[in-house]
């Protein structure tokens, strides 16, 4: 085994029983436990692993199994045409920026988008133009776009070809999408959401709507973030008004020519299991999350984020995950460590908050032991100085993304960066969402919540690490 580190590393990981309180959705492999169906391929997964021979399928040119499992998820979340994504919701994100536009053409882009989309962006050649997040101050925590200075990005940007949104954004906090979409259809402007968290979205009332259902043009959906699905797996969906040729051409350059019969055979056991036992299964699981959100709130210092939290912002709330918060003064990445230990992983954390995602595989026990975990936590060992890790203000763009690739470049110290504009994307993972962006200025709130996650433990790409110091690539002067 010791000639297997990787393999060994996984099997520890999993034979210490952690509670799962992070992706993927199927949570150690009780999603495909839980129906006769997902035991069946479960047991026979391995044999799964097939590609395209006789008798199969052709993801690529899809006629008979393939094609038949992507009609049916097309009709059960009432797109014009669905598909497969065995590359991840990266290479959805990529299929609906080169679909929709053009190169040269502008774009309207969320701030708090994935990577992915930014990488998107700089690939097709396009001018983004950034909306601008709220953020609540009592939790620290993003919430969604300014609607203000949405309304003032469009009057001043009518020729954009698009408007790009997440929903949700990793704290589980969605944007107001009709209210996005209806002054975009005055514009003339296409709408695509990265719904990477929100393929569960719309099963039940008591979620957030799907977004096809409101009226989005392209919509991707990671499966295994959320559904019993394998990781790597994801949706894309396509709505009236975009040209099916074009996103086909597309999705066969992003997607791999060896696609993986295991991870299309989990994406059609997701869209089965939702379809036929999402609503009850949801449902229980939000009444579970509730119950424990209400007693966990008692608990002096800390406090879960809910929708009556967010009044008079117009954000809904995903009740599927927690965003644990942590009272100012205190660590939130000293909390992650503390749970872990106890072996409870969460999702990802930032200075005040602990995101934990849930799926309908999280038993009642799972919530019962995290609530005595927490309960019998000793806050006092957990205090740290303050910091607002949340940059409030989009930095200053020197140039557009696309043209600062092969600008010349240098690695510069941390401690000496400000004022420098950005030659690679600065990007804590997770939630792998970018501080600073390409040809973007680097500035003293960018180089404090570098600092912040650096010393936390929380990976950060696009700083480089040493032996006495970090430093980040700039243009050179």
């Amino acid at each position: 085994m010791v000639k297997l580190p990787l393999v060994k590393g996984v099997l520890n990981y999993v034979s210490e029983d952690n509670i799962s309180f992070s992706i993927p959705g199927h949570k150690a492999g009780k999603g495909f436990m839980s129906t006769e169906e997902g035991e069946e391929f479960y047991k026979e997964l391995v044999k799964c692993d097939l590609t395209e021979v006789e008798g199969l399928d052709n993801l690529h040119n899809p006629k008979g199994i393939i094609k038949a499992a992507q009609e049916k998820l097309s009709q059960f979340y009432e797109s014009k045409s669905s598909y497969f994504l065995v590359n991840g919701s990266t290479s959805g994100n990529l299929t609906m920026i080169f679909s929709a536009f053009n190169e040269g053409d502008k774009v309207i882009v969320e701030r708090n988008c994935h990577k992915s989309i930014f990488n998107g962006i700089i690939l097709r050649k396009l001018k983004p133009i950034y909306i601008k997040n709220k953020i609540n101050h009592k939790f620290d925590a993003p919430l969604s776009i300014d609607g203000e200075h949405f309304l003032n990005i469009l009057k001043d940007n009518e020729d954009a070809k698009g408007i790009i949104i997440t929903y949700p954004n990793y704290y589980g906090v969605c944007a107001n999408l009709k209210f996005i979409i209806n002054e975009a259809s005055k514009r003339k402007m296409k709408v695509l959401v990265d719904a990477a968290h929100g393929a569960h979205f719309g099963v039940t009332k008591n979620l957030p709507e799907n977004p096809l259902k409101i009226g989005a043009d392209m919509v991707v959906m990671s499966s295994h973030k959320t559904l019993p699905s394998l990781t790597q797996t994801a949706f894309l969906h396509v709505g009236a008004g975009i040209p099916i040729e074009r996103v086909e051409l597309y999705l066969r350059m992003f997607l791999s020519t060896s696609p993986s019969y295991i991870l299309m055979c989990s994406m059609d056991y997701a869209r089965f299991y939702l379809e036929y036992k999402g609503k009850q299964e949801y449902e229980k699981l939000i009444n579970i999350a509730e119950k424990y959100r209400t007693k966990i709130n008692e608990i002096k210092g800390l406090h879960i984020i809910g929708r009556e939290d967010l009044k008079g912002e117009d954000n809904l709330v995903d009740p599927t995950r927690y965003v644990l918060n942590i009272e100012k003064g205190y660590s939130a990445a000293a909390l992650s460590d503390y749970l872990r230990k106890n072996k409870i992983q969460p999702e990802m954390n930032d200075g005040q908050n602990v995101i934990l995602i849930f799926s309908p595989f999280n038993e009642e026990e799972d919530f019962k032991k995290l609530y005595e975990v927490l309960k019998n936590c000793d806050i006092k060992k957990l205090k740290v100085d303050y910091c607002n890790i949340l940059n409030h203000n989009i930095p200053k763009s020197m140039a557009i993304p696309y043209e600062v690739i092969d600008k010349v470049a240098e690695y510069i110290n941390l401690q000496e960066v400000e004022g420098r504009i950005c030659a690679e994307s600065i990007i804590p993972y997770p939630p792998g969402i970018p501080l600073v962006n390409l040809g973007e200025v680097i500035d003293d709130d960018t180089i404090n919540a570098i600092k912040y996650y650096v010393n936390n433990k929380i990976d950060v790409i696009g700083v480089l690490k040493s032996e006495k110091n970090y430093s980040v690539k700039v243009i050179k002067a």
